[in-house]
């Protein structure tokens, strides 16, 4: 199994290029069910997760190009590739594939709007906590779906076709409002999401479903209106940048110090995360096509956080941000309202010198004036990244086991940092 080490100490200086949104990726993806002609995105990351869900998809039929280089293109920049359903030959997601990637569950709405059946495994536990499937349900039965559980199969049916309805959802759901925008599409007559998920990732999947003929109002918003239409067609589309990948980076930066600019994204897709930043003694610019994070050596400020759905703190940066708050002068509280089981960091970041205590949904830090490196080891994608922040402060060595989680989730993360300084090496097993 590989590892990561790093030698800590370095301050990060020098250009990161963010690559494609994976949670964008994903839905993008399997929104190629809905129609028989070509789906072409571009800014597409290279990462464990998008080769998982593109063997997901040619199970159902789909077939996959990744489209040769183009001038500018590096490993670092993105692919493209074209997706084609036209034909699709299995509705079923069996339990092997599904479980390799939650988000694999999403093909029940194109497959129940296009063919009008899907049977889809339930896709199991989840180390961060149960997040269960039940308000998607809801949302394919809102659309008239007769909708079973057998042998740990959700069976969908559809008689004529889904029909337009009102879903309402009781909390937030990025998950639910990707089904529900991809089930209303294709359904007979108008659809209204209330409560839906106002995350970037919500409104790029929008914004492509529009480019295929789709019609759909109010994407970024609580409510967002859609009138089905009886088919969809090919499209071209680009990823938007990686939020969270823009925010682990210049929390790296803000906690080993340095000037680091972060290209090919955009401050509109965390301002919450970037002002916490700039609030703990960052310096954060917006320059074009980018960010700019500057931090001279001065120290850094405890700042409390609560993680919220957008456009509120980010739970995806949560664990990255209390690495930060590690080396914080001062006591700083983070609490987690999104996802219950997200501090298995906390036992990780103490193994280098943290002082964090545990008391429900909230952490309490007490910054240190050091970290030591130490062997450490990773529970899940968000925590594995924090441990290389961590890391990358620490004083001596770190080793990371199991970074197979960062494969999920990070392009070319040793090559992005060594490049501004770091000394961080993989070695594989």
């Amino acid at each position: 199994m590989d590892r990561i080490h790093i030698t800590g100490g370095a301050p990060l200086n020098g250009v990161i290029p963010i690559s494609g949104a994976k949670n964008a990726a994903l839905p993008l993806m399997i929104a190629s069910l809905m129609t028989g002609e070509t789906l072409e995105l571009v800014n597409v990351p290279r990462l464990a997760d998008i080769a998982s869900l593109s063997r997901i998809l040619g199970n159902h039929g789909v077939d996959h190009m990744v489209v040769g280089k183009r001038p500018g293109q590096t490993t670092e920049t993105g692919q493209t590739i074209r997706l084609t359903a036209s034909n699709v030959i299995d509705t079923t997601a069996p339990y092997d594939l599904v479980s390799t990637m939650r988000a694999s569950f999403w093909v029940i709405a194109p497959l129940l709007a296009r063919f009008g059946e899907a049977k889809v495994s339930l896709p199991g536990g989840c180390a961060i906590g149960t997040r269960p499937v039940d308000l998607l349900i809801m949302a394919m039965e809102a659309l008239g779906a007769q909708i079973e559980i057998d042998g740990g199969y959700v069976v969908a049916r559809t008689r004529n076709g889904l029909r337009g309805g009102e879903i309402r959802f009781p909390k937030v759901t990025v998950g639910g409002t990707h089904v529900a925008l991809m089930g209303a599409a294709l359904a007979h007559g108008t659809t209204v999401i209330e409560n839906a998920a106002r995350e970037p990732e919500v409104v790029d999947l929008a914004e492509c479903l529009i480019k295929m003929g789709a019609r759909i109002e109010g994407a970024g918003t609580p409510r967002i209106v859609i009138e089905g239409v009886s088919r969809l067609h090919g499209a071209r589309h680009e990823v938007l940048p990686d939020r969270i990948e823009t925010g682990t980076y210049a929390m790296a930066v803000a906690m080993t110090g340095g000037d680091v600019t972060l290209e090919n994204t955009r401050a509109d897709l965390l301002h919450s995360a970037l002002d916490v930043l700039a609030t703990t003694g960052a310096e954060v610019t917006t320059v074009p096509d980018g960010i700019r994070i500057r931090r001279n050596g001065a120290g850094i400020a405890a700042v409390d956080v609560t993680t919220d759905p957008f456009p509120g703190f980010p739970t995806d940066l949560q664990a990255q941000f209390m690495a930060l708050m590690t080396l914080a002068k001062g006591r700083s509280h983070i609490r987690e309202t999104i996802f219950e089981n997200r501090f298995m960091h906390v036992q990780e970041l103490a193994r280098l010198g943290a002082k964090i205590r545990l008391e429900g949904d909230l952490a309490i830090v007490e910054g240190v004036h050091r970290l030591k490196g130490a062997p450490v080891m990773a529970t899940d994608l968000r925590a594995s990244v924090s441990l290389v922040i961590a890391g990358l402060a620490a004083e001596g060595e770190t080793q990371i086991n199991r970074v197979y989680h960062l494969d999920r989730g990070f392009e070319a993360l040793e090559a992005k940092l060594g490049r501004c300084g770091a000394q961080i090496q993989r070695v594989r097993s």
